[in-house]
């Protein structure tokens, strides 16, 4: 059953007749999945990617090795990449990433259990957000989606499709 922030979110790209694309990391492809439980998400959803290794943000999305070694894989940097590689590569208006430490193990002082990075990208420009999300991996999980599908409905009331 779609929850009532999907249903809004492709309401609000069929709206202004947009198409959105996914690149997910530590979500493992919950926001797809909460996207296409909506009916008509067809119409808007034309796929996305779970993008869990490093070697496929690369070749599938082309974030560059040397961001990921010199930034971290869980950075603001490759969750911006990250977006902006899903726009290009499923030629939608915009696209969400999410890469982050869902745990229970991995964290380090840096990147922590919870720290997850959501990226938004349009053609124009890319935003990203730092979430610490707290909880065990399903509510780390869980919360990076619903925050991500949160932040995309914010960000489509400035959005319209040039």
């Amino acid at each position: 059953m779609p929850t009532s922030d999907a249903a809004a979110l492709v309401a609000l790209l069929a709206e202004r007749n947009l198409t959105l694309s996914t690149a997910e990391s530590c979500t493992g492809g919950m926001i797809a999945s909460a996207i296409v439980d909506v009916p008509g998400a067809s119409a808007v959803f034309p796929g996305g990617a779970v993008t869990y290794a490093e070697t496929v943000k690369t070749s599938l999305l082309g974030v560059p090795e040397d961001v990921i070694r010199e930034r971290g894989v869980v950075s603001r940097d490759v969750a911006a990449l990250m977006a902006e590689g899903a726009r290009r590569r499923f030629d939608t208006a915009v696209a969400v990433s999410t890469t982050g430490v869902a745990g229970p193990g991995g964290g380090t002082p840096e990147a922590p259990v919870g720290r997850v990075f959501i990226g938004i990208a349009t053609a124009s420009k890319t935003v990203v957000f730092r979430e610490d999300i707290p909880g065990d991996r399903e509510a780390i999980r869980r919360g990076a989606t619903e925050r991500a599908i949160r932040y995309l409905c914010a960000c489509l009331t400035d959005i319209t499709n040039d």
